[in-house]
C-alpha cells in the first residue's frame, strides 16, 4: 500500500489541520504519559518550517458528545507547550468562529483545538461536521496511528474534504507495524496482555501463525483459562498467580524470561498484571528488564504498556514505541484501518 506522504504534499504557507493523538492519561491535573505529545513534534516541526499556520486536533477521554470541563485541553495546553518546546494557544471550540479568529490572529506556535469529541459528529463520522472541521484549512495531516482504526470525522471525513497525507510519526508507525507483521526475524515472541480477551484473542491468532511463542498474561490470561480457551502449543499461559490472580506468579516470570532471552524479535502490547499497584507490577518490571536485555527488535504498544516504559525510563531502551493499542491489534491481526485506506494514493 501506498499513501500519500507530509513530504510529497504543496503545503508551504498553507492552513494546516493536524490530526495527533493527545489522549493522554491524567492524574492529579497533570500529564502522566508525555510520549503521544513528544511523538507530534517532529511533523509539528517540519510544518512551521514550511511558514504553515497548524492546528492541532485530538480527543481526550470518552466525554460522549457533550461538553465536560473534566475533558477540556485546556487542562494540558501548558504541558503541551512544555514538551513540545513550541508556543501552544489554546482555542476554546474546534469548529466554527472562534476557530477563524484564532488562526488569522496566530503569530506563533500552534492552536490546539478543544476536544474533537464534545460533538457527537466526530464518532458518527458526520459529514456537515467533517465539513465544519476542515472549513478554515487547506490540508489535513493525519499523524495519530491511534485512531486509525476509526471511521470517524477527525479520523476520515475530514480526509474527504481536503487534500490529505501522513505525518512523519505515522509514517513511522507503518514501517515498525511491517517489521512486525511481514519482516518478523526469528525467534520472534509475542507478549499479549491487558483486558478484554475478545480484543486480544484475533492478534493472539494472527501470532500463532506467524510468530515462534506467545506469552499471555494480565487479565485476559485469566478470562481465557476460565473460558477455558483452546490455543496451539505456540501460547503459553501462566502456571502460577500472586493474590486472586492479580499478577502472573514467579514461575511463569521464569518461564517467560527464558524465553524472551532466546527472541530476535519481540512484540509487547499490554501489562501482565495490575500494574497501577506496585505490588502487582512485579511481573511487568522484570518482562521490561528481560526484553530490553534481548537484543532483540522489540515493539512495545499499548497505553498501559506506555506508562510502564515511562515509569522505568525506558523508552529510549525499546527499539520502536508505537502510540497504538487498539490500532495495533487492529492493524496486526489484518483488520480494517478506514484512516490509513483514505491515504492512499
Amino acid at each position: 500500500m501506498e499513501i500519500k506522504k507530509i513530504q510529497d504534499m504543496d503545503i508551504a504557507g498553507k492552513n494546516v489541520i493536524l490530526r495527533v493523538d493527545f489522549n493522554v492519561a491524567m492524574e492529579d491535573g497533570k500529564v502522566k504519559e508525555m510520549f503521544k505529545i513528544i511523538a507530534a513534534k517532529e511533523t509539528i516541526d517540519y510544518l512551521l518550517s514550511r511558514d504553515c499556520q497548524i492546528a492541532l486536533i485530538t480527543h481526550l477521554g470518552r466525554p460522549d458528545g457533550k461538553v465536560d470541563s473534566k475533558f477540556s485541553l485546556d487542562q494540558i495546553a501548558t504541558e503541551v507547550e512544555i514538551i513540545l518546546g513550541r508556543k501552544v494557544t489554546f482555542v476554546p471550540d474546534c469548529i466554527g468562529e472562534k476557530v477563524q479568529a484564532a488562526l488569522e490572529n496566530l503569530e506563533e506556535g500552534v492552536l490546539l483545538l478543544e476536544n474533537v469529541r464534545f460533538y457527537a459528529g466526530d464518532e458518527t463520522n458526520d459529514a456537515a461536521f467533517a465539513g465544519q472541521l476542515a472549513e478554515h484549512f487547506e490540508v489535513f495531516v493525519q499523524d495519530a496511528f491511534s485512531v486509525c482504526h476509526r471511521d470517524q470525522a477527525s479520523v476520515t471525513g475530514i480526509a474527504k474534504v481536503l487534500p490529505s497525507c501522513a505525518g512523519f510519526r505515522l509514517l513511522e508507525e507503518l514501517h515498525g507495524m511491517t517489521i512486525i507483521k511481514d519482516h518478523p526475524v526469528h525467534p520472534a515472541v509475542a507478549i499479549i496482555g491487558g483486558a478484554k480477551i475478545e480484543t486480544k484473542l484475533p492478534v493472539i491468532k494472527f501470532f500463532e501463525e506467524k510468530y515462534d511463542y506467545i506469552l499471555v498474561g494480565g487479565k485476559i490470561a485469566n478470562e481465557a483459562l476460565d473460558q477455558k480457551i483452546e490455543f496451539s502449543e505456540k501460547v503459553i499461559l501462566p502456571v502460577d498467580f500472586v493474590d486472586d490472580r492479580l499478577d502472573i506468579g514467579p514461575k511463569t516470570v521464569e518461564k517467560f524470561k527464558e524465553i524472551i532471552a532466546t527472541a530476535k524479535t519481540i512484540a509487547w502490547n499490554g501489562p501482565t498484571g495490575k500494574f497501577e499497584e506496585e505490588k502487582y507490577a512485579v511481573s511487568s518490571n522484570a518482562i521490561l528488564e528481560a526484553v530490553i536485555d534481548s537484543g532483540a527488535f522489540v515493539l512495545v504498544g499499548g497505553g498501559e504498556t506506555l506508562e510502564i516504559l515511562e515509569k522505568n525510563i525506558a523508552m529510549d531502551k525499546i527499539s520502536f514505541v508505537s502510540t497504538g493499542g487498539g490500532a495495533m491489534l487492529d492493524y496486526l491481526s489484518g483488520a480494517a484501518m478506514p484512516g490509513i485506506d483514505i491515504l492512499q494514493k
